[in-house]
């Protein structure tokens, strides 16, 4: 379980996040990652739509995807805001398909963020 200050909650940081982050596609899931000025505790949120499934198979997703998340957001800079937006091939995977997933994901949006930090500093 992510705690309560880790949580993303309102609408508008997702949205910010969706539309003006970084974002780093995989088979199963997609890694979205905004860096705002602001600092603080990096924060995540999850989006686990209809598509991926019924009910049953959407809570079974999150929750994976909770608990797969929560110890790697020591690896994300201060003030780091991660939405994680599971496909529908995340509803038949197992856990370690979807860390595996969500590694790879972290990893892009780092170094697309690396990238875009250097740039500004040139």
């Amino acid at each position: 379980m992510l705690p309560a200050g880790s949580r993303l909650r309102r609408r508008d940081e997702f949205v910010a996040v969706l539309r003006r982050g970084l974002r780093s596609g995989r088979t199963r899931l997609v890694v979205h990652m905004r860096c705002p000025a602001d600092g603080g505790a990096p924060r995540a949120g999850l989006v686990v739509s209809k598509a991926v499934g019924g009910s049953v198979v959407r809570h079974r997703v999150s929750r994976r995807l909770r608990h797969l998340l929560a110890p790697r957001l020591g690896e994300l800079p201060d003030g780091a805001m991660l939405v994680i937006r599971a496909l529908p091939p995340a509803a038949d995977a197992t856990s370690a398909e979807l860390g595996g997933d969500l590694d790879a994901g972290i990893r892009g949006v780092l170094q697309k963020h690396a990238a875009r930090v250097g740039t500004r500093r040139a």
